[in-house]
């Protein structure tokens, strides 16, 4: 949070779940001077905005990643960048691959250029525990994003811009969580389904993911991915958790789905510290003379899982924590 004190501040996909929760988070802080909502989705700012009307330090830009010269506009003046946007479907991402690889990847690399361009301080972008070790097209876009960011300190140096990644698991409360499709079901009193009984997720709150992007403002340098140490819980606690006398159907797992999701590969343990709250998996190669913080160095072949995590949401945590959002 202190590194974006009185700044200007971009946020990519800015109307989702996370960018609206982010306006609410920094607006609140009343340090940041001013806010960018770059986004494609017409409705959403129009919604958003009506939300914010007496709001003078947001600023709406309607446009596409996918467009270099919009986001060049955009960026002019802007200190700080927060990369939220991409497409996230999984199946849809299967039936529309080239779709994916030109937002997520070459739109990806547009906000690279354009922010080094603009002369922008710091950019993090986020990233998703289906990055890592990918098995569907939206994973392997998004950990191809990754290292995009990470390679960019290579050359971006040079100009006085840094980018690092923030990598977490699925949201409680956003757009995209399960819960509220569960709990719609669970009101008409339908069964709930399950891919597979024995599945294990991540799960951060949004508040939590809001704190966790904006800290790493203040602790990057620069080509650092950094992974929230945050619990795992299987979804049939979070089904009986919602409705505890629905049944649960067993319906098989989609294609490009995971029994269990992993956020830090065995491959990249050796290059993976503890700091904390969180595990900072350092670039493959830092040109740039990266110089890694103090952490603790994992156990090579270290994993972090959802089903081998050590940290773990039990039925009444979430059935403590869908209260709450309620």
């Amino acid at each position: 949070m202190r590194a974006t004190n009185d700044s200007s501040i971009l946020i990519t996909g800015g109307t989702g779940s996370l960018g609206k929760a982010l306006i609410e988070e920094l607006l609140a802080t009343k340090s940041v001077r001013r806010i960018a909502i770059f986004s494609r989705d017409e409705l959403k700012q129009s919604q958003l905005r009506e939300v914010y009307q007496n709001e003078d330090r947001l600023r709406w830009f309607l446009g596409d990643i996918r467009d270099l010269p919009r986001l060049r506009q955009a960026l002019h003046g802007v200190d700080f960048v927060i990369h939220a946007a991409a497409l996230k479907q999984v199946d849809t991402g299967e039936y529309n691959p080239m779709e994916f690889i030109k937002t997520n990847v070459l739109g990806s690399q547009n906000v690279i250029d354009a922010s080094i361009e603009a002369g922008v301080k710091k950019v993090i972008a986020l990233s998703t525990d289906k990055a890592s070790s990918p098995i569907n097209l939206y994973g392997a876009t998004k950990l191809t994003a990754d290292k995009l960011f990470v390679a960019a300190n290579n050359y971006s140096i040079a100009y006085g811009t840094s980018f690092s990644v923030v990598r977490y698991g699925n949201v409680m409360g956003s757009r995209g969580s399960v819960i509220p499709f569960f709990q719609k079901l669970a009101d008409q009193g339908l069964p709930l389904p399950l891919t597979d009984k024995r599945m294990t997720r991540f799960w951060i709150s949004i508040e939590q993911a809001v704190k966790f992007v904006l800290d790493s403002f203040h602790l990057m340098s620069g080509g650092e991915l950094y992974v929230p140490r945050i619990p795992s819980m299987k979804l049939v606690d979070l089904a009986n958790a919602i409705s505890p006398n629905t049944k649960i159907s067993e319906i098989g797992m989609r294609p490009g789905e995971k029994l269990h999701e992993e956020m830090i590969s065995a491959d990249d343990s050796r290059r993976t510290l503890l700091l904390d709250d969180r595990y900072v998996v350092m670039p493959v190669v830092a040109e740039w003379g990266y110089a890694p913080p103090k952490g603790e160095s994992m156990e090579e072949g270290f994993a972090y899982r959802s089903d081998t995590n050590d940290l773990w949401m039990s039925q009444d945590d979430i059935s403590e924590f869908l209260r709450r959002i309620k």
